[in-house]
């Protein structure tokens, strides 16, 4: 955990760059940033590009020290290519949900990588479900299929409650890319750990059934 692959390089690199460049350039920042108005007008190409702009360093820095620290994780049980798609998957995902959510409010915007980074993480915690987390105020380790599927249910949460400036429905999103994804490509983790699939499937699911019944 937290050893630096080519592709991690590659794409914290990436995001390093684009984000510099939009922190000093406007038109930059407001042409590749997640606007739902743009999209449905078909600027496609925002659907990828949001998600290497950040609103400021502070959120560049947590995505990235996310990534950093769950990349490799996911890279030495599937190899590099795989993971690259596990992100990107994640990453479009991500914004495909937060449009379907925001998809009349033509003046929503977002950006970063958190889509992407969810999904990589909820990667790592399907292939290695028995491994610990250390939040920085909490001083006791925590399971990572609790921590996955708590923070899925906290993420819900502020979804339905739209609660502070975070794009809840992306992060949600990128947790069911990197899930689904990781499912196609790792196949045997049905027979290996079925039990843990299930669980980590029970927010999603919660999610599906409240959006069918009108709750959220």
């Amino acid at each position: 955990m937290g050893n630096l692959s080519l592709i991690t390089i590659i794409i914290i690199a990436a995001n390093v760059i684009f984000s510099l460049k939009g922190f000093k350039d406007f038109s930059f920042f407001e042409k590749y940033k997640f606007n739902i108005g743009s999209i449905k007008r078909g600027e496609h190409v925002r659907m990828i590009g949001s998600g290497f702009l950040h609103v400021d360093q502070m959120h560049l820095f947590f995505n990235m020290f996310t990534l950093y620290i769950f990349a490799d994780v996911v890279i030495n049980s599937l190899e590099q290519f795989n993971f690259a798609i596990i992100y990107f998957g994640s990453l479009l995902v991500g914004n495909l949900l937060s449009f379907y959510f925001h998809k009349n409010e033509y003046h929503y915007s977002a950006v970063g990588a958190s889509g992407a980074v969810t999904g990589v993480l909820y990667s790592a915690i399907l292939l290695h479900p028995d491994m610990n987390l250390y939040m920085f105020f909490i001083p006791i380790p925590i399971p990572a299929y609790l921590f996955g599927i708590a923070y899925l249910l906290y993420s819900i949460y502020g979804m339905k409650n739209r609660v502070g400036n975070i794009g809840h429905d992306a992060h949600f999103g990128g947790a069911i890319g990197g899930y689904v994804i990781t499912l196609v490509l790792a196949p045997w983790l049905f027979e290996k750990n079925l039990l843990m699939v299930g669980l980590l499937a029970v927010p999603i699911l919660l999610l599906y059934v409240m959006r069918k019944t009108g709750k959220i």
